[in-house]
């Protein structure tokens, strides 16, 4: 399997978040992605790759072009304004007041393109936001070439970002942009498969209305975890888009005998749905270790879970997302890609 991966994410460091009703370093940091990459490594994955370097068009597909314009602005904007640290919104247009104008403050701005306050930026963000894009859209293109499979590890993650919004630590939706792209290249369906902890709110959002990209996601129940305001199991999607979302919330302490059940029961949909390309957006924040995450999936469990979306018998393209027990976070992703490997 080929790995894609490139250093430019490390610019987005020593970031700052409201966690838990304090200012605290950012779980989501640069380690992640190194202890990945060196797991690929270890266990002789496969080769290595740069990304190519593309423009924004893909991104604008499944994102407003206001929003994808604004991201390389923010730090410009903030250091403008003589602040440095980490640059968060505190204000946001919610009910009640008007989200139809954007104004011409920073701070405003980045609350009126996020829904939390867990997306920050450095002086490197963008940078290493655009690097993740490139990495998934090249890991893409190598599936569409006629590998079996190949992964795309990105950083910053992307599925809590929705077609005009960040969040979580998610600012371009990689696995929406690689479906979108997928679909142009002539893919009739395509598939996303969300194993992560939390929801893929983004992702929903961003195909809610529409049948030729189904999305099935695997998450903590809403009602008591984040994102909290959607993945509840009567979002079906809307319009054309109905019966084409999946939602399978879980409470806390869910094991992996309950959890992969419901892995089961999406696999059987998905293959009822018969899409031409999965993409799986790769959170193996299920482990019982992971410190903002409730479940209790261990180790051994992870290559399982590669065997049976190998057993699909689909091209895969698996493209990173969360996960946060960094000195576990390779031996768990790559357990992913060898069960799929070995299958």
């Amino acid at each position: 399997m080929k790995t894609v991966f490139s250093p430019l994410h490390a610019g987005h460091a020593d970031t700052m978040e409201l966690n838990s009703g304090e200012i605290v370093p950012g779980f989501e940091k640069p380690a992640r992605a190194e202890i990945i990459k060196a797991r690929v490594e270890s266990e002789r994955l496969g080769p290595i790759l740069p990304p190519e370097i593309h423009d924004l068009a893909a991104a604008k597909k499944v994102h407003t072009s206001a929003y994808i314009d604004f991201l390389p602005t923010v730090w410009p904007q903030w250091e403008a304004s003589g602040r440095g640290g980490s640059a968060i919104p505190f204000t946001w247009p919610t009910r009640g007041l008007r989200g139809d104008v954007v104004p011409d403050n920073i701070d405003a701005q980045l609350g009126f393109y996020s829904f939390d306050a867990g997306a920050p930026f450095v002086k490197g963000t963008w940078h290493a936001i655009k690097s993740s894009y490139d990495v998934a859209l090249t890991a893409a293109a190598l599936v569409k070439a006629g590998e079996r499979t190949a992964f795309a590890l990105c950083r910053p993650p992307g599925h809590h970002a929705g077609a005009a919004f960040m969040g979580g630590y998610c600012y371009i939706n990689n696995a929406a942009v690689v479906a979108q792209w997928f679909r142009d290249q002539g893919a009739a369906r395509v598939s996303i498969l969300d194993v992560d902890y939390h929801h893929g709110n983004g992702t929903q959002e961003i195909f809610y209305q529409r049948r030729d990209v189904q999305v099935l996601n695997l998450h903590a129940d809403p009602m008591v975890e984040y994102p909290f305001f959607l993945g509840h199991a009567d979002e079906r999607g809307h319009g054309e888009g109905e019966g084409f979302n999946h939602n399978y919330p879980m409470p806390f302490g869910t094991a992996f005998d309950e959890w992969s059940a419901a892995l089961e029961d999406a696999c059987g949909k998905l293959v009822a749905y018969a899409p031409d390309i999965v993409v799986v957006s790769l959170g193996v924040d299920t482990f019982e270790k992971d410190p903002i995450s409730q479940f209790k999936l261990k180790s051994p469990d992870y290559p399982k879970v590669g065997a049976r979306i190998a057993a699909l018998n689909l091209p895969t393209l698996f493209v990173m997302e969360g996960g946060y027990a960094v000195d576990e976070i390779g031996v768990n992703a790559v357990g992913v890609l060898t069960g799929f490997e070995d299958r």
